[in-house]
């Protein structure tokens, strides 16, 4: 089934043009009808997918959309909303920022899969290193995995200039110790939300990135 009309992309180029308060309102209902209820659709699918996989993923969409408001308290860029939709869909939704998941990005320019690791605290960092470093074999096949590369290419973040000394001589074997982040996207042109098999493709990025996120997941525990 499409979830999606071409009033969604259009919507959205519509809304890059015009991203105010009064256009917004003017055009809430057709937000409603075009973005806000189809992609509610479409992510309690992709939910109802992953709990068949992953039973400690037991959300509702409610909790994995994050809201199209964009917070501009600490932004130079003071346009009020985003021009495209998201959703994380992990075990506490986008209440669980940590939890390697997949986070779904859907607008005009693109579709988006994400996982990993985005924003590890000092002490979760600490833990992933050190499975990294004792088990660089198997880091080291699951990033050079044939579907993974495919799909989402390789791992992305930033990097410490300084890291623990205990990690300075195996970073020398897997320079990836530095990353302070350890999050991989993949990509697809955005008219793919028109795709009667949407739901199938997203899934494929969501297979693909289940044997790193279960080495991540078993880091994380220390």
């Amino acid at each position: 089934m499409a979830y999606f009309t071409p009033d969604f992309l259009e919507f959205f180029k519509d809304l890059a043009g015009n991203n105010n308060r009064e256009w917004f309102q003017e055009n809430k209902k057709r937000y409603e009808q075009s973005v806000k209820k189809p992609f509610e659709v479409f992510v309690t699918d992709v939910i109802i997918a992953v709990q068949k996989e992953d039973k400690s993923v037991q959300i509702q969409a409610k909790d994995a959309i994050f809201r199209i408001y964009r917070d501009v308290r600490f932004s130079k860029d003071k346009t009020p909303y985003k021009i495209q939709v998201s959703a994380i869909i992990s075990a506490r939704g986008r209440k669980d920022m940590l939890s390697p998941g997949i986070y779904l990005e859907l607008g005009p320019e693109h579709v988006r899969v994400y996982s990993g690791i985005y924003m590890p605290d000092k002490d979760s960092l600490y833990n992933i290193r050190s499975y990294i470093a004792a088990n660089l074999s198997e880091f080291s096949k699951l990033i050079n995995d044939k579907n993974f590369v495919e799909h989402f290419g390789h791992i992305r973040g930033d990097k410490n200039k300084i890291i623990p000394k205990e990690f300075k001589e195996v970073a020398t074997k897997q320079p990836l110790i530095y990353n302070k982040q350890f999050y991989y996207f993949g990509e697809m042109d955005a008219k793919v939300v028109l795709d009667k098999d949407l739901l199938g493709k997203v899934l494929s990025f969501y297979k693909a990135s289940k044997p790193l996120k279960a080495l991540f997941a078993k880091a994380l525990k220390g």
